[in-house]
């Protein structure tokens, strides 16, 4: 079997984002699909990367991933990584590990290891944050609630994102978390998302302010690429501590690891370096006694689809993300859309990532630009 092509198709969802899907072809006919990580204005050159890499797989075998993906860091990378580039590796490798299921008749799952779990607990994200008002923010959380989550996610702070913020900001904060869980009540999870965007006076004060509400986590509460900041705080945080969306491969794990600078991580399958680099940073995890919760800001079809197979493998995986907000699309472009019951989603047990996409559905949401958002520190707007 060779690889034949590789394509990438970009899609526009109406919102939050564009998506970035991958399709590998091969001369036996057989396919497999991919999802690459992307952000508002970092979407078409993620797809470039992926044409890019095109060059370097068109005619190996697809069943040697880890060897290719080895090729990428070591001769194609010169071993210096971005953001654009894994994201694009990671798609691509997705879809060698779907042919790889198809090719032997069994789920990604059972090729690495085999499940240990029947299900996959997932938390609802996508569907306020902290500029709602904190009553809003308190009826849209019992909504999801009424989709049959019993966890959800938000960032609670309100504005721009800002290192240093004043007292009225970590104010309203609190006072989000505090309308959250009154509205869900005592037995919901609720996940507090930071998202990197706070020093760590400002982190360390919300974290204990909201402690009383019984967070499930404080995610991301600083800068994860200082992570002798991110223990700092972490060591004046009563909650467990999530970080890890921002890193990608083994190799800038690590240290986090080392320096016992999180509880909780949460690599994103899409953006890490694939489906193998997520399963060997978990296992590099599991021996430091840290959860793996993989974060999932893809569509709800291949990336979900990815990120549930191998979560099934973890013995230490926690919980993951669900978009609600991305779910109309991926209903509309998924074969077979993946379901959400009581909370948890079923692991699969069909050849390769149990996904596949409509290519005509992908055309009738060609991809578009965003507006460019407003630059907020032109012309004396804004301090700091």
């Amino acid at each position: 079997m060779r690889v034949t092509d590789v394509k990438s198709f970009l899609v526009h969802p109406g919102t939050a984002k564009s998506l970035c899907f991958v399709k590998v072809e091969t001369d036996w006919g057989v396919h497999g699909w991919g999802e690459c990580y992307t952000q508002s204005d970092r979407d078409v050159q993620i797809a470039a990367h992926v044409g890019q890499l095109r060059r370097y797989l068109v005619g190996r075998d697809p069943v040697h991933i880890k060897s290719f993906v080895q090729v990428v860091h070591d001769d194609v990378m010169h071993r210096r990584g971005s953001m654009d580039l894994y994201s694009a590796l990671s798609g691509i490798e997705q879809a060698l590990w779907d042919i790889a299921g198809k090719r032997l008749g069994a789920p990604v799952h059972a090729l690495l290891g085999g499940a240990c779990r029947s299900r996959v607990r997932v938390y609802a994200n996508g569907w306020g944050d902290g500029n709602l008002a904190p009553e809003e923010l308190a009826a849209k959380a019992k909504a999801v609630l009424g989709r049959g989550f019993g966890a959800v996610k938000f960032d609670p702070v309100p504005g721009p994102w800002r290192s240093y913020v004043d007292a009225k900001t970590e104010r309203r904060a609190v006072e989000n978390v505090a309308a959250v869980r009154e509205a869900v009540g005592p037995d919901v999870d609720i996940l507090v998302e930071i998202h990197r965007r706070l020093a760590p006076a400002h982190a360390v004060s919300i974290a204990r302010a909201v402690e009383e509400f019984k967070p499930f986590w404080f995610e991301e509460p600083v800068w994860a690429e200082n992570v002798d900041a991110l223990a700092a705080a972490k060591r004046e945080i009563r909650i467990p501590v999530v970080t890890g969306e921002e890193l990608y491969t083994k190799f800038e794990f690590r240290e986090v690891f080392e320096k016992r600078a999180a509880d909780i991580i949460n690599p994103d399958v899409c953006n890490v370096g694939g489906i193998l680099e997520l399963r060997e940073v978990a296992a590099m995890a599991e021996a430091y006694f840290v959860a793996v919760s993989p974060h999932n800001y893809n569509s709800t079809t291949v990336g979900l689809a990815a990120t549930v197979q191998v979560s099934a493998c973890m013995p230490n995986f926690l919980i993951t993300e669900y978009f609600v907000n991305l779910e109309p699309i991926g209903n509309k472009i998924a074969r077979k859309p993946i379901r959400v019951a009581d909370g948890h989603i079923a692991v699969p047990e069909e050849p390769g990532l149990g996904i596949e996409l409509d290519e005509a559905a992908m055309a009738k949401h060609p991809y578009a630009e965003f507006p460019v958002r407003r630059m907020r520190r032109l012309h004396g707007e804004e301090g700091g």
